[in-house]
């Protein structure tokens, strides 16, 4: 039996093994932390697939959002239990002209690529989402994506997991790698607790952990870490009903009748140089309760490390440089997972190179300039959308 041994057990490690598992492989996870692994129980996780670009990358996105819509229907069609993906509109809008006027020609290009979406009078934000203050926009216009979704990806991590080791795999947590085993340049297993686990295939979905990994073969990732907050409400009478992306704050549904937040100006305060006057907590509930006035106080915080590939593109494939090493890493990991972690299993199960990941291997040059549209909100940078 070939064996196939996946580092890390957040979302795309999770969608992995269980591929691979499903693809009849002898799996064994290890995981450095416990059974709510790392960045996907400290994500924002909705489909982001209307910022990315280019169009390559965008389609990439389109299909692993179908793909979730598939495999959640496989898993739990007629059971009752309820999935990982809640549809929900997105509500965004922007307050100065030049907001505006990026989300108006956005909306544009996403038409024109076969994406639902469409502007609205700021009146249709009391139907669309009544819990929150109808003068926090004071927009001339709003953008509605109407088949949007957010993910719960640590249920998400959770049943894919469960499959896997229904079908076999052995799951490891609290089971850091400290060492590679190496043949030569040859990968041929890893090191976690002082026992050795060997394999035919080493896997390496770390996350923001996966540059070291590649280091312990001889090989750099570039990829960054770059930190993010996520806050949590306690538990609202009036529950969130859009996701709600605004200049400084967006927020969505979470479970519990609880709304999740993350805010692009206070991460950019998390970075080790920047200096804040209001702790970043404070600053993400006050922009918080502006949009939606009963999200008075915190219930939790959350600091993630997203890892982030320097051109915002996919890490997917082997290393030339360290055979048996195969890399999946990726920001905005919970919506791209699905279809990442098969056409990797596809890959390393056939030997076979998959036509699709070719713009995505990790040694690529990642020198030009930021495409991905997401990474480039997220830095303040302006991608090309080509």
């Amino acid at each position: 039996m070939t064996r196939a041994l996946v580092i890390g057990a957040g979302v795309i490690g999770a969608a992995t093994a269980h591929r691979l598992a499903e693809a009849g492989v002898g799996v064994t996870v290890l995981d450095a932390d416990g059974r709510t692994p790392g960045t996907s129980s400290a994500t924002f996780s909705i489909d982001v697939t209307h910022l990315k670009t280019p169009h390559s990358y965008f389609l990439l996105n389109r299909r692993s959002a179908a793909l979730h819509r598939e495999l959640e229907h496989e898993i739990h069609a007629g059971t009752g239990a309820v999935g990982w993906r809640h549809p929900a509109p997105l509500v965004q809008w922007g307050h100065t002209e030049e907001e505006q006027r990026i989300l108006r020609a956005r909306a544009e290009r996403l038409a024109g690529w076969g994406h639902p979406c469409r502007t609205a009078d700021p009146g249709e934000l009391r139907t669309l989402a009544p819990a929150v203050d109808p003068a926090s926009c004071r927009a001339t216009e709003l953008v509605v994506h109407d088949d949007a979704a957010w993910y719960d990806a640590p249920l998400l991590a959770r049943t894919l997991l469960d499959r896997a080791a229904a079908l076999g795999a052995d799951i490891r947590y609290d089971s850091p790698v400290t060492a590679l085993l190496l043949d030569g340049e040859r990968v041929r297993g890893a090191e976690a607790r002082g026992r050795r686990f060997e394999a035919d295939h080493i896997v390496n979905c770390a996350g923001p952990d996966a540059g070291r990994i590649a280091e312990l073969a001889g090989v750099r990732l570039p990829l960054l870490q770059i930190p993010g907050l996520v806050g949590e409400s306690v538990p609202l009478a009036e529950p969130l009903r859009a996701i709600v992306a605004t200049p400084g704050v967006d927020l969505r549904p979470a479970p519990g009748n609880r709304v999740c937040a993350i805010s692009w100006p206070v991460d950019a305060l998390l970075a080790p140089t920047a200096s804040a006057d209001v702790p970043p907590e404070a600053d993400l509930l006050s922009r918080c309760a502006a949009i939606l006035p009963a999200f008075r106080s915190l219930g939790g915080t959350r600091i993630g490390v997203r890892p982030v590939p320097e051109d915002g593109l996919p890490l997917v494939g082997p290393h030339l440089q360290a055979p048996g090493l195969y890399t999946i890493t990726t920001h905005s990991g919970v919506t791209l997972a699905p279809l990442l972690a098969a056409l990797a299993a596809e890959e390393i199960t056939t030997s076979m190179p998959e036509p699709t990941l070719a713009p995505y291997r990790p040694d690529r040059d990642t020198s030009h300039p930021i495409r991905d549209e997401s990474l480039a909100v997220m830095s303040g940078h302006r991608a090309d959308a080509g």
